[in-house]
């Protein structure tokens, strides 16, 4: 099976694992969490443009497992993120890793976390090695091992 194939398989597995666990996932921990990871994932490679931050804050309001949430709250959270990343990615990053962070303390919230930027950052087909650096960033500051998400 091509590399591909197996991201876009293991994409769509997290997904159905991510909404299999909706009902335990609506903490304000796991929401500040999953929005500083999108955020994240979206200027992984230091810019975001217009039409990226669009597709991410689209993907953010259709997501079955972030329906918990209201849809502008989630957005707002996004964006100030985003503001952070773009004004100086490198201390924006310091911030917004210290929001991921958040979810450190409930496993179960923390690996949907992960899971949510892999996710994100295959939706538009090219997970991308910036994107899975960023993810396996978060993944040490969520306390987990990034092999467990093949990072």
């Amino acid at each position: 099976m091509a590399l591909w194939d197996r991201f876009k398989e293991s994409a769509s597995q997290m997904q159905t694992q991510l909404v299999a666990k909706k009902n335990d996932l609506k903490s304000g921990a796991f929401r500040d969490a999953s929005m500083a990871m999108c955020a994240l994932v979206a200027a992984a490679d230091g810019s975001v443009d217009a039409s990226e931050r669009q597709r991410v804050a689209q993907l953010i309001s259709t997501n079955e497992v972030l329906g918990n949430f209201p849809a502008e709250d989630l957005r707002r959270r996004f964006e100030d993120c985003l503001d952070k990343l773009t004004a100086d990615f490198a201390f924006g990053k310091v911030g917004v890793l210290q929001e991921i962070a958040k979810a450190k303390k409930k496993p179960a919230e923390a690996r949907a976390v992960v899971q949510i930027g892999i996710v994100i950052g295959g939706a538009d087909g090219d997970f991308d090695k910036d994107e899975r650096a960023v993810v396996r960033e978060a993944c040490f500051a969520l306390g987990l091992p990034p092999h467990e998400f093949d990072l």
